[in-house]
């Protein structure tokens, strides 16, 4: 089992490759169940992701409270990531992005479903949650555990649950595989917007979604695509500690 300097080290990586590739900008933050204690996460302190560092990340209980004392300012939607692991224990790592490529499908009746090889990984459906419906006039982030567990509900056994005027929310069993489910959600919503355009859209069978998503997060090919992100985003010296 990793220790808990080799998680944080690939939770700083994970945090870097999400800004760099336009998943993440000044906001956005990327979290992982500790391995040593699943009662408790491991979340950066309020920080911009593309300049999150080990000294940072924190350890959460699934209340959202941050264990020992620390007198740094703590991300709001920290209860996002504190909802979902307590309703998923299958879930080993929870993402959140405003990522605009993804926005027009949150205000939207146009679906967003997979069309393209590569994101097969974002799964069958995406459902919309939108904090209004229960929670009436807000600023729209997700700032307790009531609306923490209200959106884990929508999420439901989904890998990706879409967030109304505001962005996503996605989950996964390894750093590497919440981020090809990032990347490629955000792909996929660019070209679906442009082949919308162009006319009627095949989007991937059933069949092929379920094969694409059974990939195993350590296949070489997974590998690769980690270690190449890390590289662009300055981070494969990091790799190599």
């Amino acid at each position: 089992m990793k220790n808990i300097d080799h998680v944080k080290r690939e939770l700083v990586i994970a945090n870097r490759i999400l800004a760099h590739e336009g998943v993440m900008d000044a906001y956005g933050h990327v979290s992982m169940r500790n391995p040593l204690n699943p009662d408790r996460f491991l979340l950066s302190r309020s920080c911009s992701p593309g300049l999150v560092d080990a000294e940072d990340i924190l350890e959460f209980d699934l209340d959202g409270r941050p264990s020992g004392i620390d007198d740094g300012p703590l991300y709001i939607e920290r209860f996002i990531h504190a909802a979902i692991y307590a309703a998923r224990e299958d879930v080993s790592v929870i993402a959140h992005s405003h990522a605009t490529d993804v926005l027009p499908y949150t205000v939207t009746n146009t679906p967003l479903r997979p069309l393209i090889h590569s994101a097969g990984v974002i799964g069958h459906e995406l459902p919309c949650w939108d904090i209004h419906d229960r929670f009436g006039e807000t600023n729209m982030l997700v700032v307790d555990m009531d609306q923490g567990r209200d959106l884990a509900e929508r999420l439901g056994p989904n890998k990706v649950v879409l967030m109304r005027g505001h962005g996503f929310s996605a989950v996964a069993r390894s750093l590497v595989e919440v981020i090809r489910i990032c990347i490629y959600l955000r792909v996929n919503a660019a070209v679906l917007g442009k082949a919308l355009a162009l006319g009627d859209v095949t989007y991937l069978t059933t069949g092929e979604i379920d094969r694409i998503g059974a990939i195993d997060p350590s296949a070489p090919e997974v590998q690769r695509a980690w270690r190449y992100w890390a590289a662009r985003a300055g981070c494969d010296g990091m790799l190599a500690e």
